[in-house]
């Protein structure tokens, strides 16, 4: 069936998270910003803004909720770990995950550095587990081999999955191919990728198609692509937080003229282009404050023409004009 003959999912309905088990809403709320992190997003977020958030997030439509160990020095868990804590524990139901990151003085990504991030996460979150646990970032760190080797990183993860640590392990990163290998090792089962598969950009379609194939849940991180979806180019002129060149920013310009044509928000297209992919399980959308989750339901959920979406995808930048 063509993609425009199908139907946006609710987003609240829950959805099988690949081979786990576990059963997550189409919309997964990122909580980076909760870590008020200024030089990245250009405002900060205060302690209580940022409960009030995890609260609302708690009390809200889906059950699912992406963190750090390095989101703002561990801030961001911090400040879910003590909604947990007040609240007595994660809501029923909810799936919270984390990632396992290298240390943020050394760069150290070895096995040993694998459980001290695991131990600091969750002593921040005040639980003794998490469903999900991913390796982040490591393509800044070390290389495959390194990761995959005796003692290295991987190992150590999946020591923390058979010890009951972590329910479920996940990779999560930026280059597709790199990620590919990870997928194909067969160790993982979730995997996140960020800016790359968005109106705009569209490397991560074998992934998503391997990742279906292997059980894997596929998890599309910045469907707004670090803002530019939301605000347009002129405003934001930086996909993914790093300089973009001329190609991008037409198209999203031509984007942004189609849809107004057609009265969508541009963010509602760019939401949607991850939300109606069967292949992608879950769409990560970070949030700043309470208000953010309705205005993501409603972005969600907003018609959008049949018509349009062959519209933008003949205003697509060529591949040379993406990120790897």
């Amino acid at each position: 069936m063509p993609l425009d003959d199908l139907p946006v999912p609710g987003p609240s309905v829950r959805r099988p998270f690949g081979r786990t088990g576990l059963a997550v809403t189409p919309i997964c709320v990122g909580t980076s910003p909760l870590a008020s992190m200024p030089g990245l997003y250009g405002y900060e977020v205060g302690e209580q803004r940022a409960r009030a958030t995890v609260e609302a997030v708690f009390d809200g439509p889906f059950n699912f909720l992406d963190t750090s160990n390095n989101y703002g020095g561990g801030s961001a868990e911090r400040r879910i770990g003590a909604v947990v804590r007040q609240r007595g524990g994660v809501p029923a139901g909810f799936v919270l995950a984390t990632k396992v990151d290298a240390d943020p003085d050394t760069g150290d990504f070895s096995g040993e550095r694998v459980r001290r991030s695991a131990e600091e996460s969750l002593e921040r979150l005040g639980v003794d587990r998490v469903p999900l646990l991913y390796l982040h970032d490591p393509e800044f760190h070390i290389t495959f081999e390194e990761a995959m080797g005796p003692g290295g990183a991987v190992q150590a993860l999946v020591a923390l999955r058979d010890a009951g640590v972590a329910g479920h392990i996940g990779i999560a990163g930026g280059p597709i191919g790199l990620l590919r290998d990870y997928v194909a090792t067969g160790a993982f089962d979730a995997v996140i990728s960020h800016n790359r598969w968005t109106l705009v950009n569209r490397e991560a379609d074998p992934l998503l198609d391997e990742a279906r194939d292997r059980g894997v849940a596929f998890v599309n991180g910045a469907p707004y692509g670090g803002g530019m979806l939301v605000k347009g180019p002129d405003a934001q002129p930086r996909y993914a937080y790093r300089d973009t060149g001329e190609a991008v920013r037409d198209a999203v310009r031509a984007m942004r003229r189609a849809c107004d044509e057609h009265g969508v928000p541009l963010a509602a297209a760019a939401l949607q282009f991850s939300l109606r992919d069967p292949r992608v399980t879950s769409t990560i959308v970070g949030v700043s404050e309470p208000e953010r989750i309705e205005e993501t339901v409603r972005l969600a959920t907003l018609p959008i023409p049949a018509g349009l979406w062959d519209e933008l995808d003949r205003r697509l930048p060529s591949p040379a004009a993406w990120l790897d």
